[in-house]
């Protein structure tokens, strides 16, 4: 589907934002396209706008997060929402409480809108079904995390000026990445060629029938790419020897810079973090010219105050600064 053949949307159709699989192509285009607005919000003296003032958003992560979680209290606190994080750690959960119970309690606090980090796949579906309150997914399991496909397609789109025909080699840990199964459903909806490449231990089944091409071959999967993303490796999710060492790993699978010298020379590295230096990819890559891990993480804001926004259902965006 051709996202320029059918009239631009000015809304989403759901009331959640569970996975991109669950959105069409233009229901990419406009949350690419209203994150554009939202990052002058950022860029402003003072970052604010009352467009969510009187809403309440609840941050939820069952997972330990830095990035994600910090970037969404920022994105409500710009948007003017009243913000809650709750603490895992010293919450009921510590004594048994389920995730169903803990959701009901704070639905009946009367939220706007739930966003979730859990290590079950699914989760923010279960909430979806039973909490009136949006629910955001920031990560379940192995599942999906759409925000951070969002925002890498953001950031490709802001270097590239496009996403459809651009080859982009992801490379890591095909098999724990729910960051992989987000962006293989973006980046094919939007016409990207993609390429993946693992260790065969850490290929997932299946991966050729979402349209990308498989290798456990780094040089091949990186050779005239556009965009090189590299996965981090899972080892808290690992049970087992999925490769002889770390080492071993990043001689074989590493990103090294005589291989990012395979791709394009105006090609951009990218790495949704934490980042294992010296394991996924070398120190002078990570921190080198073509490097755009922190545009990243700043652009984050911004696509996660274009989800937040579009989810309120506001009709426009409001440019008065608060």
């Amino acid at each position: 589907m051709n996202p320029a053949a059918t009239p631009p949307l000015t809304a989403l159709k759901q009331k959640h934002l569970l996975g991109i699989a669950d959105l069409t192509p233009a229901e990419i285009v406009l949350i690419l396209d209203t994150a554009e607005a939202m990052k002058e919000v950022g860029q402003r003296t003072i970052k604010k706008v009352p467009t969510l003032r009187g809403r309440t958003v609840i941050n939820l992560f069952f997972e330990p997060s830095t990035r994600t979680r910090t970037s969404f209290e920022i994105a409500e606190k710009r948007l003017s929402a009243d913000t809650l994080n709750v603490a895992i750690a010293s919450s009921s959960v510590v004594k048994g409480e389920t995730l169903v119970d803990t959701a009901m309690n704070l639905e009946a606090m009367a939220p706007s809108m739930i966003v979730l980090r859990h290590a079950s796949s699914g989760a923010c579906h279960l909430l979806s079904r039973i909490c009136q309150a949006a629910i955001v997914n920031a990560g379940d399991g192995m599942h999906e995390h759409p925000t951070q496909a969002l925002l890498d397609a953001f950031t490709i789109r802001e270097r590239k000026k496009k996403l459809a025909g651009l080859k982009v080699a992801i490379v890591g840990d095909l098999l724990h990445s729910r960051v992989l199964r987000s962006n293989v459903l973006l980046l094919t909806k939007l016409g990207a060629e993609v390429w993946v490449c693992a260790p065969a231990t850490l290929i997932p089944p299946g991966l050729t029938q979402m349209g990308v091409t498989v290798t456990t071959r780094v040089d091949e999967a990186v050779e005239g790419a556009d965009v090189i993303m590299m996965l981090r490796i899972q080892l808290e999710r690992m049970q087992g020897a999925y490769f002889p060492s770390q080492r071993e790993y990043f001689r074989t699978f590493g990103m090294t810079e005589a291989r990012v010298a395979r791709a394009k020379p105006d090609v951009i590295i990218m790495h949704p973090g934490p980042i294992n230096r010296g394991v996924e990819i070398a120190s002078e890559v990570a921190d080198g010219t073509q490097s755009v891990i922190l545009d990243q993480v700043a652009n984050g804001v911004a696509v996660r105050m274009a989800v937040l926004y579009l989810l309120a259902g506001e009709p426009q965006i409001n440019t008065a600064a608060d």
